[in-house]
């Protein structure tokens, strides 16, 4: 019986894994693109690497010449486009590689799907962007129609990846959809990122690094939730549109070290008393991400279910369970700080 496929860029890091996992859950095929970076992780595999609806090919998005002679062999009926260099503390100390492989590896992307809608028309694309492409706002929420205002180069690149999306959506007729997810948090998540670091933080009994007076705020979503979302979108989600996704959850940085502190003490049983250590703050860090999502609830019938107290208790559960998930990772790349000038 003919195999209905799903591809999906980048995906031996956090958000890519979980959506992986909830494909596989629904007995479809998925093909796994993935260059391997720092943050990929084979960890994050082990629960699937051996499925017979899994299939992993170690390949950069870039590489037309690859990336074609799969997709021409697999048929994809989905294509789900993850690949990002991401962390905008990166971004602030390494601009360029986010330029090359955000912004000139999508246009390599393109020209290969772009050949293969010539010979395939069966096939849609969703390409996952972020909030941050909007940039801070001071109050409300920003929707589908809000200005692109990006401050930081991972947010510059992500938002050219988007505006090349949107012009092969209306110059080749690519078939295409565009998503901007607020921040993602759960299992299995890089510990570059807050939540994942302050856990590794406190379960090490080390104090908790905050930018600046802690108050910058962002819109928090579990990862189940989004690739929920990114499913739904593939399914029903119309073409050439773009969606927003998010939580309508905000909580600053201190609150959530806060929480993390709280919450720790009833799943780890922690007797090191952890401080919060307020540290200068990176250049040209956003205030305030907030997303407006009324258009995903009203006209695909998509809504989070977890709410955030019991997001982080999973979150933190699977932390302690999976100890040896630090160790599988560098630890330089994520215990020295980032974002900075030296």
């Amino acid at each position: 019986m003919k195999k209905n496929k799903e591809l999906v860029t980048i995906v031996l890091s956090f958000i890519r894994n979980n959506l992986i996992d909830l494909i596989i859950k629904k007995k479809k095929y998925v093909i796994n693109l993935d260059k391997v970076t720092y943050a990929s992780n084979f960890y994050n595999v082990k629960n699937f690497k051996n499925n017979k609806n899994y299939k992993f090919y170690k390949v950069n998005i870039g590489d037309q010449k690859k990336v074609l002679n799969i997709l021409k062999k697999e048929k994809p009926k989905i294509i789900f486009n993850l690949a990002a260099e991401t962390h905008v503390d990166r971004s602030i100390d390494g601009p360029k590689n986010f330029i090359k492989n955000n912004i000139l590896s999508t246009f390599y992307f393109l020209e290969t799907l772009r050949k293969f809608y010539n010979r395939n028309k069966k096939f849609k694309l969703i390409h996952v962007s972020t909030d941050e492409v909007y940039g801070s706002i001071s109050h409300g929420r920003t929707d589908e129609s809000y200005p692109y205002v990006p401050s930081s180069p991972y947010a510059a690149s992500k938002a050219s990846a988007d505006h090349l999306v949107s012009s092969y959506v209306k110059t080749f007729k690519l078939p295409a959809i565009i998503t901007k997810c607020s921040n993602n948090y759960g299992p299995r998540q890089h510990p570059e990122k807050l939540i994942p670091k302050l856990i590794y933080n406190i379960i090490n009994g080390i104090d908790l690094p905050i930018y600046g007076n802690g108050k910058n705020s962002r819109e928090w979503i579990y990862v189940t939730d989004h690739c929920n979302a990114l499913i739904k979108i593939s399914s029903i989600g119309k073409l050439g549109e773009n969606y927003n996704i998010g939580s309508n959850i905000n909580l600053n940085n201190l609150k959530i070290a806060k929480l993390l502190i709280k919450t720790s003490k009833c799943n780890l049983k922690n007797k090191n008393k952890i401080k919060i250590e307020y540290i200068e703050d990176r250049p040209g860090h956003d205030f305030r991400y907030a997303l407006n999502s009324k258009k995903i609830k009203k006209k695909l019938g998509w809504t989070p279910l977890i709410s955030f107290k019991e997001g982080l208790n999973k979150t933190i559960s699977w932390y302690i369970s999976n100890k040896k998930f630090y160790n599988s990772l560098n630890k330089k790349d994520f215990i020295k700080r980032l974002g900075i000038n030296d």
